[in-house]
């Protein structure tokens, strides 16, 4: 009997273990969290898992045996051949030369009752039902030859409701997936929240509001702990390797080589999310994000026969950046489906879509040559080449491509523009489709958006620490105006997104229009220009002011009647929050009063100018530290005197060979202050803002690369190519 949601729901209703109204609450929330309802009810202290287990018992109308309390013997246990406890799930509690009374996950799995009766011949078989997870403890005790069994494997297909549940596996929701891991456990936020007051690590006050805020907003507790600047990821990741009592392995500070994961083979690092971390003569370390779950030490006994075995607890979002390692090649991959035949457009697409994601690609380009297609990704804001696919089958994943996006497949010299999703739950990525005509046929571009923010704190984008207070400082003002300048794909977006992040709560409404929405962020409503319906920038800021806005995002201001109203909106008791197109912070005021804004209005309203660029980190995996001569140092302004010890990378399999991973931001900031109000009434120049800005202490976003390059952020190259020492 299978037991899903919707089969549990029924079941509690029919034996009334809780009442109509639970139940169905349950099995609401379960559907937006993808939880079981077994498991709302137990963390909402409705039911015990007892009383659920009891009822599923009632259902196969056989008693229930509570393992945890009745556990039998290893005698008993030796009774049953190892190969039928693993095929079916199954313990013996007792026995008499009557009858013999086994516990089971499922008692009516066809064959169970034959298969134990050439065991038992003359006695009774009486079937009780069990916990699949009690039973799998049991079962570890199991010896065959010195061998536990292998819970991994035994009886998967029979193990029931709980145990999917209990691991928190999400529900199939019936579109393009990844790959996932099998198991591993999820401190929710309850939990969190009890491991951090258990070790105080956060004040009691702070850390109840900060739950109450993840809660409003749905988003983790650990990330609004990190954006509110009460704790480290680290210092989290400590926390939990406490409550599992194993120490923290810190995977960003200490990274394992590839030859060194790869000791461990992909199926066990992929299935148990496990990673080796240190190894020497007598000991290997593996570090983990559940150090608890069944059969990982032996596994790894079995893969290292004569050395001990320590685990270590890690985060699974840097378990998960390094299980990159075992992905095959793209074109090996792209090579064996079109040698499979079998649908291979559909798999070769999914390929594409899994390593651009996988290498946190921004953008996938698919341009056709004469007689074979370029698959391109855009990486930290670079373009590389990561494969080419044979002419013949690039007409049939256009197509696929079309149809998933709504397009016209019969379309072929018209530009397109579509969208489209892949994956699944938290995990699902929003696809923004163009497809344009070339003279060797239609080339593609997707650009990835992760369905809903997940990042985005301030404390994450770049900014130093004096920076930092300057926008947290304007952005906590009850009107006025922030703005943000640099050319496309300098993070303009992300900047602002953190702050809103910081300011997004239940008691202000938050209102934005863009062109287009690119990332989703839950309690904030978010409007989309829309021209062929009239919807402009204008148009929509207009009606957002009528809805009672606290705080306005405008994705860019581009026109006279755009910025008059935002200046407007601003003057009038909002705090508005835009993109401007502008080379750098002084230029932007010069600006705005050149589209006819007031120097007044400007000049009451204006908080905070931003301009920024990207840059891309050095790779913490291969870094390496370099001396730069005297000589060389001279040749780049602000860099200092004498000789200085830099760094760089030197390529791994984790960079692609690039020496850099990841991105981060330089920033020029001006503060609005009472002597720059003042100059704004003057219609200055951007010569004149600057030189007073620079006065104030505000530094150009070259200054802000070198000191990024003196902690060992980036590098010199990397500065050089979106920044120059003129800006000085």
């Amino acid at each position: 009997m299978v037991i899903d949601n919707t089969k549990l729901k029924q079941i509690l209703a029919k034996y009334k273990v809780a009442s109509e109204k639970q139940i169905q609450g349950a099995l609401k929330e379960a559907q937006k969290t993808g939880n079981g309802v077994d498991q709302v009810l137990i963390e909402k202290k409705i039911l015990t898992k007892d009383d659920i287990a009891e009822a599923i018992a009632k259902e196969y109308e056989v008693p229930y045996t509570n393992l945890s309390k009745n556990t039998p013997s290893e005698e008993q246990l030796l009774k049953i051949p190892v190969s039928v406890a693993k095929q079916y799930y199954v313990v013996l509690i007792s026995d008499s030369p009557q009858k013999a009374v086994f516990a089971t996950d499922d008692p009516t799995q066809e064959g169970l009752k034959a298969k134990l009766k050439e065991v038992y011949k003359d006695q009774e078989i009486v079937l009780t039902y069990s916990l699949p997870q009690d039973i799998e403890k049991v079962l570890e005790s199991l010896t065959e030859a010195g061998k536990p069994v292998d819970t991994d494997k035994a009886g998967t297909k029979n193990r029931g409701f709980f145990q999917r549940l209990f691991k928190g596996t999400k529900a199939d929701k019936g579109k393009i997936k990844s790959k996932k891991k099998v198991e591993s456990i999820e401190i929710n936020n309850e939990k969190l929240k009890e491991i951090l007051q258990k070790g105080k690590y956060v004040g009691e006050s702070e850390l109840a509001k900060a739950f109450i805020e993840s809660e409003e907003t749905d988003q983790p507790l650990s990330q609004r702990l990190i954006e509110l600047g009460l704790i480290s990821k680290d210092i989290i990741g400590q926390a939990i390797a406490e409550e599992f009592k194993v120490p923290y392995a810190d995977l960003n500070t200490n990274p394992p080589g590839t030859q060194q994961i790869l000791r461990i083979p992909k199926e066990i690092a992929t299935t148990l999310y496990t990673i080796l971390y240190k190894e020497d003569t007598n000991t290997v370390t593996v570090a983990t994000d559940n150090p608890s779950q069944p059969n990982l030490k032996q596994k790894l006994r079995d893969i290292f026969p004569n050395k001990s075995i320590v685990i270590n607890y890690s985060l699974s979002s840097d378990i998960e950046r390094l299980l990159i390692n075992y992905r095959e090649d793209l074109t090996k991959r792209l090579k064996d489906a079109q040698e499979k035949g079998d649908r291979p457009a559909i798999t070769m697409l999914k390929d594409i879509m899994d390593e651009a994601i996988t290498l946190k690609a921004s953008d996938i380009h698919l341009e056709p040559e004469d007689d074979y297609v370029v698959i391109r990704f855009r990486i930290d804001g670079v373009m590389q080449e990561f494969g080419k696919l044979e002419y013949s089958f690039f007409p049939n994943i256009l197509n696929r491509i079309k149809i998933l996006s709504k397009l016209r497949i019969d379309e072929h010299l018209k530009s397109q523009d579509g969208s489209m999703s892949f994956g699944e739950e938290e995990k699902e990525v929003n696809i923004r489709v163009s497809i344009v005509p070339t003279l060797n046929g239609e080339k593609v571009v997707m650009r990835l958006l992760a369905k809903y923010v997940e990042g985005f704190a301030l404390s994450d984008i770049g900014l130093g620490s004096a920076n930092e207070e300057i926008l947290t400082r304007a952005s906590k003002k009850p009107f006025g105006m922030l703005l943000v300048t640099g050319p496309t794909g300098s993070g303009k977006t992300t900047t602002l997104y953190s702050v809103l992040k910081l300011l997004n709560k239940r008691d202000v409404n938050i209102t934005t229009i863009e062109d287009p929405v690119e990332y989703r962020i839950k309690g904030v409503n978010q409007i989309q220009v829309n021209t062929e319906t009239g919807l402009t920038f204008a148009k929509g800021l207009r009606s957002i002011v009528r809805q009672d806005p606290d705080i306005i995002l405008v994705g860019e201001i581009r026109d006279e009647e755009t910025a008059e109203i935002s200046v407007n909106a601003a003057l009038t008791g909002h705090l508005m929050l835009s993109t401007f197109h502008a080379n750098d912070a002084a230029t932007a005021i010069p600006r705005l009063l050149d589209m006819n804004i007031e120097s007044f209005l400007l000049s009451s309203t204006l908080e905070v100018v931003i301009a920024q660029r990207l840059i891309r980190k050095i790779c913490n995996k291969c870094k390496t530290s370099y001396e730069m001569s005297a000589t060389e140092v001279k040749n780049h302004p602000g860099l200092g005197k004498g000789k200085m010890t830099l760094y760089k990378g030197t390529g791994c399999s984790a960079c692609n060979n690039s020496g850099y991973l990841g991105r981060t931001a330089i920033f020029e900031i001006i503060e609005v202050n009472k002597e720059m109000k003042d100059l704004i009434l003057t219609n200055p120049s951007s010569q004149e803002v600057w030189e007073l800005a620079k006065k104030q202490g505000s530094k150009s976003l070259y200054e802000d690369g070198i000191e990024k390059i003196k902690a060992g952020i980036t590098t010199i190259e990397e500065l050089s190519r979106v920044a120059s020492p003129s800006e000085l």
